[in-house]
């Protein structure tokens, strides 16, 4: 899914549309001008997602950040992406060459994305347990994103196997923090080791902190795919506006994160061509007064200064009290051949 040339930069559209179809074309060509390789959406009624009752399981608890004490109903209605947009949004992603991809909360939804021929699909984290949604997306062949937030290791791996009993191992999973703002303290990037020795896949992460500092950090242990939800302008409110990323700051976190990628580089210990002037200016011995033969090399003489045209400074006690066997003036390189 990822050749490794830079990470996967995903715009997760969400509900920042607002209910706008207008506001979610603007939304996919921002996103795409701010350098994401890939836009996400995600295809769910709130039927597909839930029950339209009012009792308190079916409220979002009341301490939430976002959408403390609302009806779970009346959230996925306001949020979902209605579905004839679907298709001309992709148009758009694929016409300027990038990625356009989604999240399916039920089976009526992969169906519905297949015949868009959608080119992968992402596993939400609420949906990581939903072993048959797994296995029917799985069936598609299509390379598979699952997050891991709110999950127990344990959890994960039965995701991994239900993807491969559907057929499918092309995966990536996504350390999350389900929590909207997420703390970077709350993020342990460290986990990014623990998913790819128990899994030996891809690892990215779906970045719910704000600001760039997390997903950087990501980039820089191994991260392959970089999610962060996108807005036009957290002002403008919505579900997910509290913790999307605005176009400017897409564009920062696509820069930075590639210049942590870019930095990895090779754990061989070479100098760089870039380092060659750098190189010539180090330190050597030189001779630094005028001296005839039969003088005897000394601190007077011979010291270390730049640029590197005579001997490492490491040999200066080898040479000191040895003979010159030569005349030399002012700033001649110092070598075994001027002394005896």
């Amino acid at each position: 899914m990822n050749n490794f040339q830079s990470p996967i930069f995903v715009a997760e559209i969400s509900a920042n549309h607002l209910g706008e179809f207008s506001r979610a074309k603007d939304l996919v060509e921002a996103a795409i001008d701010a350098g994401a390789t890939a836009v996400k959406f995600q295809t769910y009624t709130a039927d597909t997602m839930t029950l339209n009752l009012d009792s308190k399981e079916f409220r979002i608890g009341s301490d939430h950040a976002l959408w403390g004490g609302r009806k779970l109903y009346s959230l996925y209605e306001e949020a979902h992406t209605p579905w004839n947009w679907h298709k001309t949004l992709f148009d758009i992603c694929r016409k300027r060459g990038v990625i356009p991809f989604s999240s399916p909360f039920d089976f009526s939804a992969v169906d519905f994305l297949e015949s868009l021929d959608m080119s992968m699909y992402k596993i939400a984290s609420m949906e990581s347990g939903d072993l048959p949604l797994i296995r029917r997306i799985a069936q598609t062949g299509k390379p598979m994103i699952i997050s891991t937030g709110a999950t127990e290791l344990s959890e994960i791996h039965d995701a991994v196997a239900a993807a491969k009993a559907g057929g499918n191992s092309n995966l990536t999973l996504l350390l999350c923090t389900s929590s909207y703002p997420a703390l970077p303290a709350d993020a342990h990037l460290s986990r990014i080791e623990t998913l790819k020795s128990e899994f030996g896949v891809n690892i990215g992460i779906s970045d719910h902190t704000l600001g760039i500092g997390v997903s950087i950090a990501a980039v820089a242990l191994g991260a392959t795919v970089v999610e962060k939800h996108f807005t036009l302008s957290r002002q403008d409110g919505g579900a997910d506006g509290a913790f999307s990323m605005e176009p400017e700051e897409f564009a920062q976190l696509v820069r930075e994160c590639t210049s942590a990628f870019e930095a990895i580089g090779s754990s061989a210990w070479k100098m760089q061509k870039s380092e060659q002037e750098s190189r010539r200016l180090r330190r050597s011995l030189y001779v630094t007064t005028p001296v005839k033969v039969g003088e005897k090399v000394s601190s007077t003489n011979v010291r270390a200064i730049r640029p590197n045209g005579g001997l490492a400074p490491k040999y200066y006690d080898e040479v000191l009290g040895k003979t010159f066997k030569v005349d030399c003036e002012p700033g001649t390189p110092m070598s075994f051949d001027l002394i005896d």
